[in-house]
């Protein structure tokens, strides 16, 4: 298996996913090889501040790289020599299995869709986050903001895409989905959500748990929550933003602790013909690791046969 990783993505420059990858690959399978995408003679001086052995890795050189300010579909046609440019074109060759970043997020989506191209079926591909549950394990909450405005049949494929990878990658079985609304009842919220809620009810591809509120997202309603990608994005903001606040505060509480983003890496975008995976751009070390280590497991997976043998 080989992981291509961009190394020049992070807010933090190549320091922290080089220092990252040193930490990923002592714990990787012999199996497993790391391809760093960055400044080659940078990313070998680094390599050896981490006293660990540049053989162990293979390093793409790239350039003029994308920067969080550049905009994602002029920054891949024009940067071709980016290192997210590169990670895609390596991966559509089939160089590597996985690309993992933690760079320019919009840019990552456009050269899923455009250049790894969406599953035949899928009608939108999206972001996933994971939320934590009360009782223990994880929930899935999707879309977070590739797609800010939603038709009916593209939410309710969010659920499948949510349950496979709920099932296939976090083990959970017969996952439940629920429609993030304003209520419970079946002809709660606006139009968009009573139409989406009548497609769910009647497919026979996932398990439907009807609709779930904000406060249900924590607790065992349902394991994944649908939702159109600018209310996800909200949430997720909330959520993120209340973490630190408590924190800022001194709360020491275990579940608290589950919100911390370093123990989830990264995750993948669902429904393209690839292993794409895109992490927090103020990803530390620790986080950068878990999100190479997730890119691992969601190969394994072969999430993305599922979902093709789902929409078949």
């Amino acid at each position: 298996m080989r992981i291509g990783l961009d190394i020049m993505g992070s807010d933090h420059g190549p320091v922290v996913p080089v220092r990252a990858a040193v930490m990923a690959v002592r714990e990787l399978p012999a199996d497993v090889r790391l391809v760093l995408i960055g400044d080659e003679p940078r990313i070998r001086e680094l390599i050896a501040a981490e006293n660990a052995d540049p053989a162990a890795f293979d390093i793409v050189p790239s350039q003029d790289d994308i920067t969080m300010n550049d905009n994602p579909t002029k920054a891949l046609q024009a940067k071709p020599r980016s290192s997210i440019s590169l990670g895609f074109h390596l991966m559509k060759e089939g160089k590597i299995d996985a690309f993992a970043s933690a760079g320019n997020t919009g840019a990552m989506l456009v050269g899923s869709i455009f250049i790894i191209k969406p599953i035949q079926g899928v009608i939108r591909p999206c972001i996933p986050t994971l939320v934590p549950k009360e009782k223990g394990g994880l929930g899935v909450l999707l879309d977070v903001g590739a797609n800010a405005d939603c038709k009916a049949d593209v939410l309710a494929q969010f659920g499948l895409l949510g349950a496979m990878l709920a099932e296939h990658v976090y083990h959970i079985p017969a996952p439940k989905v629920g429609l993030l609304n304003i209520g419970e009842e079946e002809k709660k919220g606006d139009l968009l959500r009573q139409a989406t809620y009548e497609l769910m009810k009647d497919q026979q591809l996932y398990t439907f748990a009807g609709n779930v509120e904000g406060r249900d997202l924590f607790t065992d309603k349902a394991d994944v929550m649908v939702c159109d990608g600018f209310t996800g994005n909200v949430v997720l903001k909330v959520i993120e933003g209340f973490h630190d606040l408590l924190e800022a505060h001194g709360v020491d509480d275990p579940f608290l602790h589950r919100f911390n983003y370093e123990n989830y890496g990264g995750l993948p975008v669902l429904g393209v013909n690839g292993n794409v995976i895109i992490g927090h751009g103020i990803s530390n070390e620790i986080a950068t690791k878990s999100m190479i280590l997730a890119t691992r497991e969601v190969v394994l997976s072969k999430l993305n046969d599922r979902i093709r043998e789902a929409l078949i």
